[in-house]
Parts: C-alpha cells; sequence; structure tokens
C-alpha cells in the first residue's frame, strides 16, 4: 500500500467511525477486484444500496445513516479503482457495460434481487445508467444532484476544478471544495477525507453515456432527483426541467441553501425524509 493510500483509508477510517450505526464490512471479490461494502441497519430492512460522488468514499453518507438507516439495510458501496477500501483486479473497469456487469456482481454477491438505488454526482449517473440497462434489477431509484444524466457540467466548473485534475493534492482539492460549498463551514474530518481521496492512486473514470430522451422515456423505474439550488457544477434548475420533460415516472426537488459536493450531509435530515417518504411508497 502506498503512503497516499494508507492516508486516505485512515482518514477514511476516521469518518466512518463516527457513523451513528455499527457498521459491518463486507469483502466481494470478482474479475475487477474486491468490491468492499460497508453495511449497516437491521438486516431484516428492506435493502437500500448507495453509490457515492466521484472519489469520496463511502464514508460520505456519515450524515444520512442514522435516518435512512433505523429501518434499511444500507449497503454503501466503495467503486473499484477509485479511493476507498476497494482493490482492483485482473480486469479493469473500462467501458459503461463493465460498471453494469460490476454492479450485477455487487448485487449478487449481497444476494439483492431488486433493491432500491440511490447515487449522488457521479455515483447518480452510474445508478441511472443501471437503471435503463437493468431495470428489472432496481426496485426506486434516487438521485441526489446527478451529473450529466440531464445537463452538462457548468464551463466555470470544470475551470475551477483544472488544476486539482491535473495535477491532484489535497490542497488544491481542499480549495475547490471550499469553492463550491460557497465557503461553509465543513465537518473537517470530511474535508480531510475530501483532501487525501485526490490524491489516492486510482485509474480512469468510466463516465456512462448520457441518456438519450428515448431511453430516459423508457424508464419504468419510480425515480426521486434531488437537486442542490446552489450546485455549481451544473444549473440545476435546468437539470429539473429536463428531468420533468425526459423521464415520465420522476420526482424532482429543489433544496434551497444546497451546493453540489454538500450533498448529501448538508440538510441531511431534509434530505433522509423526502428520500424515506419516496422508498416508503414501495411498501403500500
Amino acid at each position: 500500500m502506498t503512503d497516499q493510500q494508507h492516508r486516505c483509508q485512515s482518514a477514511q477510517e476516521a469518518v466512518l467511525e463516527r457513523w451513528p450505526l455499527p457498521v459491518e464490512r463486507i469483502e466481494l471479490a470478482s474479475e475487477f477486484g474486491t468490491t468492499v461494502v460497508t453495511a449497516c441497519g437491521p438486516r431484516d430492512g428492506e435493502p437500500l444500496v448507495l453509490q457515492h460522488g466521484g472519489s469520496t468514499t463511502s464514508a460520505v453518507w456519515f450524515a444520512n445513516a442514522a435516518g435512512l438507516g433505523r429501518t434499511r439495510r444500507l449497503y454503501a458501496v466503495d467503486r473499484i479503482g477509485e479511493a476507498g477500501f476497494s482493490r482492483p483486479g485482473p480486469r479493469p473497469l473500462r467501458t459503461p457495460a463493465d460498471l453494469v456487469e460490476w454492479l450485477d456482481g455487487v448485487f449478487d454477491g449481497l444476494s439483492l434481487s431488486a433493491p432500491d438505488l440511490l447515487g449522488h454526482s457521479y455515483g447518480g449517473a452510474i445508478a441511472l445508467s443501471y437503471a435503463l440497462n437493468r431495470p428489472q434489477r432496481v426496485g426506486r431509484l434516487v438521485l441526489l444532484d446527478p451529473t450529466q444524466c440531464f445537463a452538462g457540467f457548468r464551463a466555470g466548473y470544470l475551470l475551477h476544478a483544472l488544476p486539482m485534475l491535473l495535477r491532484p493534492t489535497a490542497a488544491r482539492a481542499q480549495r475547490f471544495l471550499g469553492w463550491e460549498t460557497n465557503g461553509l463551514e465543513l465537518d473537517p474530518a470530511w474535508v480531510e477525507l475530501y483532501g487525501r481521496a485526490a490524491e489516492f492512486p486510482r485509474g480512469r473514470f468510466v463516465v456512462p453515456h448520457r441518456p438519450s430522451p428515448p431511453q430516459l422515456a423508457n424508464c419504468q423505474t419510480p425515480t426521486l432527483i434531488l437537486l442542490a439550488a446552489q450546485s455549481r457544477a451544473h444549473d440545476s434548475r435546468t437539470v429539473q426541467t429536463a428531468a420533468a420533460r425526459l423521464l415520465p415516472h420522476a420526482e424532482t426537488a429543489l433544496l434551497p441553501g444546497v451546493t453540489h459536493h454538500g450533498l448529501p450531509y448538508q440538510g441531511a435530515p431534509q434530505v433522509n425524509r423526502l428520500i424515506e417518504e419516496f422508498l416508503a411508497r414501495r411498501r403500500q
């Protein structure tokens, strides 16, 4: 393990130690590598699989675990090839189809037939892609400020991210995080992890293709889309309008005072409540 990996995983452990529920670490082997899943909540609770944003690790759900894990069994996944505990194997994740196959294996390894699926940012793009490709394997879908699904990035966001992408360091990542979250006070342990995750040796991000209007029109999965009104990643109102027009079974809400990288932990009580209310309808 490199020094960068060790520092990142130590920072992730520090955040996970503060989760309000006892956690179990599950390791799932495949030809893509070893996927590590952090599980919590009642074992007989309805399953909810969590897909984090890019390089944020499964620990990003620290503010949501208590609320969502009261009645649900949560499975927070560290993606292979990114910061976190998962370890790459002989077959790299290279294409969007590989991501779908990898997630098939995760669901199979956890003995899940059609769980609900929650994704933030890049994790939202992966979650939507999976629901479109495997509609029979997803119960309900929740997307938190998903990127590259209904609209592109703002040019200013990409320009601010460029130094971090070209030469990633903890300091650059943390400055970028402070800019996008508009200088709001953030959890120090989380800020430390975000910086260390930027330095974690990783492979190339595999970005799902943006769905076409016909693909979205054919989606039958009930979907909740929660958008950050102060997101600097994209124009959230444009995303909301496009999602409502293109996705037939979508509900959308614009959350005031919340930024893209601040989801899901900014305003966690409201976020959790909206998610719980939406998912509860599956049981009615």
